[in-house]
């Protein structure tokens, strides 16, 4: 069996939710984002990762001018507060805000005030009652840096890798399956499962077996990016930023050696010179990097998995990189592979499960990457008008229909994002719900107010017991900076 692997990655990369719920959460238990499970599975240090790709801590995403002008949140991967009555903590902030006498929803995270506050640490689940407990987090790193240490890692368990140009591609006349890869110095490669990572290209998926592409980008119009990287001018904070701009929005990734940025936009509405110079306006260091320009459609692959090729990547489909979720549909897409993997009858049943599973998984983070651009008040260009009054597809409109009505979220098959992320989005972006979940009108207003107060309290004392982000990394994982 071989592969056939030749995807580009941009120089910075933010994975979301390396944790997305760890140990004992105090609400819905979750599983572990994709990525953290083979990390697990590969035995890798986290120490020694973190070192070797001189990557910072990540908490969480603040989005910048988002809903409006001036406004800005975090979307944090932990919880908020904690569970009440067997109903979400929400629902109770909800009706205090309504009465007039809430906290900031802020105030109840661990995840949003550490983050603020530019201070880290791994959960100690030994702390069973603390915030400290369960606090959620992810990497923000340099991705050619991981690849060389995957590739590493995959030598030195035994991967042969043969390097080199594909210049023809040969299928079995009985069956259709790709057979051979011809290469440029006259190599043939031959396999029983392919596995494409060719990039947008999908030189197997698409090139040899014509797999078809939907599109996506009436939903998401950003279309294309550019990237650079600049010196770091100050202490790495232990989160993404994502800022709204006139027609799309930057990216902000803190990194130990340098800080990563990017501007994607919508080319109907910025051409790449201007998208260039917004991006160098808003860099907060001297750049360190040529201008790298990317393009890309958003959509998703009609087959994943066709015949005997299994598309992971961007190979796959791709989403943009609002919410930096590439690496996890990569990590899923392995992980759902070696679930079904194939004997030589190819069984039908199989890939049909494969690629339905893979198909609702785009669907549910597509509904939750386009809820950033339609839930927003801007009205001052024209992209933001185009977003502001797009058509969405029927199940995000039904989600958002759902919270108006009674702030009510729901997560489904285990999917991606949960209630948690979504109410940061919602709320950070100013969805305001009509009323709340009836029991949370049960507590009797003094416990009520007593309760969310100690929360809140111990969010903050919490908070202050953690180091810097910055003294954290300096114990147990820095990089030589010399």
């Amino acid at each position: 069996m071989t592969g056939c692997s030749s995807c580009s990655l941009p120089p910075v990369a933010s994975v979301s939710r390396g944790r997305r719920k760890p140990v004992a959460p105090p609400q819905r238990s979750t599983p572990p984002r994709a990525e953290m499970q083979s990390a697990q599975l590969l035995g890798i240090d986290e120490n020694d990762f973190v070192r070797r790709t001189a990557a910072t801590f990540k908490l969480g995403i603040e989005f910048v001018d988002w809903g409006g002008l001036g406004q800005r949140y975090i979307h944090p991967f932990g919880s908020y507060g904690q569970e009440m009555e067997g109903v979400h903590f929400h629902h109770f902030w909800y009706r205090q805000a309504q009465a007039g006498g809430a906290l900031p929803l802020d105030r109840y995270s661990i995840g949003v005030g550490a983050a603020r506050a530019g201070k880290f640490q791994r959960p100690d689940p030994s702390l069973v009652h603390s915030p400290l407990a369960t606090i959620a987090y992810a990497y923000q790193f340099d991705a050619a840096l991981y690849a060389r240490y995957l590739r590493e890692l995959a030598e030195a368990a035994g991967t042969l890798r043969v390097e080199g140009r594909i210049v023809d591609v040969r299928l079995n006349g009985e069956s259709g399956h790709v057979e051979t890869l011809l290469l440029d110095d006259g190599t043939v490669v031959a396999g029983d499962l392919f596995i494409d990572c060719s990039g947008f290209r999908g030189l197997l998926i698409e090139g040899a077996l014509g797999t078809g592409y939907d599109d996506w980008s009436s939903y998401l119009p950003c279309d294309r990016a550019v990237a650079r990287a600049c010196e770091r001018v100050a202490d790495p904070i232990p989160y993404t930023r994502a800022t709204a701009k006139a027609a799309g929005w930057q990216w902000r990734i803190p990194l130990q050696s340098r800080t990563g940025n990017g501007h994607v936009y919508c080319s109907d509405h910025i051409d790449d010179d201007a998208a260039l110079r917004v991006l160098n306006a808003g860099l907060d260091g001297k750049p360190i990097s040529e201008p790298n320009f990317l393009r890309f459609k958003a959509g998703v692959r009609r087959k994943a998995w066709n015949r005997n090729v299994v598309s992971l990547g961007l190979a796959a489909g791709f989403l943009e990189p609002l919410e930096s979720t590439s690496i996890h549909l990569i990590q899923s897409g392995i992980a759902r592979l070696l679930t079904n993997f194939p004997d030589k009858r190819f069984n039908t049943p199989d890939i049909d499960y494969y690629n339905r599973r893979t198909r609702i998984e785009y669907e549910q983070i597509r509904d939750f990457l386009v809820l950033h651009y339609k839930a927003t008040d801007r009205d001052d260009s024209a992209f933001w008008n185009r977003c502001r009054t797009m058509v969405v597809p029927a199940s995000l409109e039904q989600r958002i229909a759902i919270f108006r009505e009674n702030a009510r979220l729901y997560r489904e098959d285990s999917e991606l994002f949960s209630e948690t992320s979504w109410l940061a989005v919602l709320h950070g972006q100013n969805v305001v719900p009509r009323s709340h979940h009836p029991i949370a009108d049960l507590l009797p207003p003094d416990e009520l107010a007593a309760r969310m107060t100690r929360i809140a309290a111990a969010m903050e004392g919490s908070v202050a017991r953690m180091p810097e982000h910055q003294v954290f990394i300096d114990h147990y994982c820095a990089i030589d900076r010399r």
